[in-house]
């Protein structure tokens, strides 16, 4: 079982997923790859990588210091604190954990997948810690938000920068993978989600991975796993990372805060 960490501020240092600028690098089955990316001899220590990395940072008002909390959020309000983050962490973070996040999302708003279904998504992986549409925003909305926060950040370092097309991952053996480990935890997870106010989080979770993207898919998978605590044995978080190796995953994306009994 891994222990939770805390940061002294949204955005911390290497030793909280890799907030340090550096190159990415691809995996074998995935865009985002990364087991370890290497720069002037130096290893990243990388916990979560894009969108689901962005999810584990939402609640961080709630855990800063008086003094960090007037230095860090901004006074106008909730949304405007969880663009910060992505804007901030253009220059404190990784490039693995930061071009990660507008592929992200640019996956999902690629995909077909209706607003109550990336809003779900969003509730689950976040612990229902922000949710847009009680600040008028629906799922799609809330996305494309993440994603001018994402490109205006850049753009403070490279004013010509233009996304590239994402690269969702569609091949049919890693979804057929993806949803076997869901499955094999479906009824205790959606469980654990209905309890905490977030019900059919299983199934959008299923949709993400069949219409979005397998990656991205099963990476919101694990955090809303770790978001909820939810026990697994030795045999699942071996599964769990192999399957991650498949994706190029940073060596402890997948079992970081898992609960392995």
């Amino acid at each position: 079982m891994h222990s939770e960490r805390n940061d002294s501020g949204p955005l911390a240092g290497a030793a909280d997923g890799g907030c340090n600028p550096a190159p990415a690098s691809a995996g074998p089955d995935g865009p985002q790859g990364a087991a370890t990316a290497e720069s002037a001899g130096h290893q990243e220590f990388i916990l979560d990588i894009g969108l689901s990395w962005l999810a584990s940072k939402a609640p961080y008002p709630l855990w800063l210091s008086a003094e960090d909390y007037d230095r860090f959020v901004p006074r106008s309000g909730p949304v405007d604190v969880q663009l910060r983050l992505v804007e901030d962490a253009v220059t404190a973070c990784s490039r693995t954990i930061i071009m990660q996040i507008g592929e992200d999302v640019r996956r999902l708003l690629g995909s077909p997948l209706p607003d109550e279904v990336l809003r779900t998504v969003w509730l689950g992986a976040t612990k229902r810690y922000f949710d847009p549409a009680e600040h008028g925003l629906t799922g799609r909305e809330w996305l494309r938000r993440i994603e001018a926060a994402w490109i205006t950040g850049i753009r403070r370092a490279d004013a010509a920068f233009v996304p590239s097309p994402p690269q969702p991952v569609t091949d049919v053996r890693l979804r057929r993978a993806v949803l076997g480990q869901i499955g094999a935890v479906a009824d205790v997870l959606e469980h654990a989600a209905a309890s905490g106010s977030v019900p059919d989080l299983v199934p959008a979770l299923e949709r993400v991975v069949s219409e979005a993207c397998a990656d991205l898919g099963f990476r919101l998978f694990l955090r809303t796993m770790k978001a909820y605590f939810v026990e697994i044995d030795e045999d699942r978080c071996d599964a769990f990372t192999a399957l991650g190796e498949r994706f190029g995953y940073p060596e402890f994306l997948v079992d970081d805060n898992l609960n392995v009994r």
